[in-house]
């Protein structure tokens, strides 16, 4: 079986020194354990799909730069009949941070949301109100790495608001309560393979930000979740992440409750080599998964 490991083009342009490269070393890994696996550019033009039997979804990181031809790139990928991880549909679904709405819909814990659509008013006011804070989030509901996500309290309000207004002109937003847990105790991430949990961590902002992205000087830190924790992060996994080789569950912890902030079934960092068993632990925990799912 012939399997590509999608990235895409530019390599540097989301990494940052102080995380370690997760696909070079996977790759190396996969194929030291027998596959016929290739790192493939999901954008360039010389690739013969056709010619895959399976398609991995791992670090299309500049998807969201050009969504419709990467959904379009997708439906082709059906066409041909590949397999893909994670399934065209979960992705297509995941592409659009609406699907917050739906969970919690649901009945699921998620941070405090309000969306607007293009061309809507913004009134701050009427936000903190509904959203029961004084600070706000604002973030794309199709964006990555924290690309246009400000905070928004009475010290910047005046300044933000004509970019925002502009930006919310064309694009679809999400307005989120500032969740103060985030600079206080981190966001954490739980992450599964093919269902079953694998590792934790826990990411902070870097001093006087809000972001925990490492490219805006976030931190990383190895943790253990406890079983309730688990429980809690798998219930977003079993119900909106079936079929899915991988699936990161980022949120925070209040009260002894988790609310979701973002379910990752794109392109998520898997955060490898930050297990406590270490790289090479979480490395075969992604192998069993995907050759499970493929010889099932």
């Amino acid at each position: 079986m012939k399997i590509a490991l999608v990235c895409y083009h530019v390599l540097e342009k989301y990494q940052h020194q102080t995380v370690k490269d997760e696909d070079g070393p996977l790759l190396d890994f996969l194929q030291l354990k027998g596959l016929d696996i290739h790192r493939v550019v999901w954008n360039d033009p010389a690739v013969k799909w056709g010619d895959y039997d399976a398609v991995v979804i791992k670090a299309p990181w500049d998807y969201h730069e050009q969504l419709d031809k990467f959904i379009s790139w997708l439906e082709m990928l059906t066409n041909l009949g590949c397999t893909v991880l994670n399934p065209v549909d979960v992705i297509k679904w995941n592409s659009d941070k609406h699907y917050l709405v739906e969970i919690a819909k649901a009945g699921l814990p998620v941070i405090s949301t309000v969306i607007l659509e293009p061309g809507d008013e913004i009134n701050i006011e009427e936000l903190r109100n509904n959203l029961s804070t004084e600070t706000l989030v604002f973030k794309p509901c199709v964006s990555a790495g924290a690309k246009h996500t400000y905070k928004i309290d009475r010290t910047n309000e005046a300044d933000m608001l004509p970019k925002l207004k502009t930006l919310v002109q064309t694009d679809s937003f999400l307005v989120q309560e500032f969740s103060p847990e985030v600079v206080t105790e981190g966001e954490w991430s739980y992450i599964f393979f093919n269902g079953e949990f694998s590792h934790a961590l826990v990411k902070k902002p870097g001093s006087g930000d809000f972001r925990v992205q490492h490219y805006f000087g976030g931190t990383i830190h190895i943790k253990d979740a406890t079983s309730s924790q688990i429980r809690m992060a798998e219930k977003y996994v079993s119900q909106y992440a079936k079929g899915c080789l991988y699936a990161r569950v980022d949120g925070i912890m209040r009260d002894g409750i988790f609310y979701l902030m973002e379910l990752e079934l794109i392109e998520p960092l898997l955060f490898l080599a930050y297990s406590h068993e270490g790289s090479e632990a979480a490395q075969t925990r992604y192998y069993n998964a995907l050759t499970g799912m493929l010889n099932s």
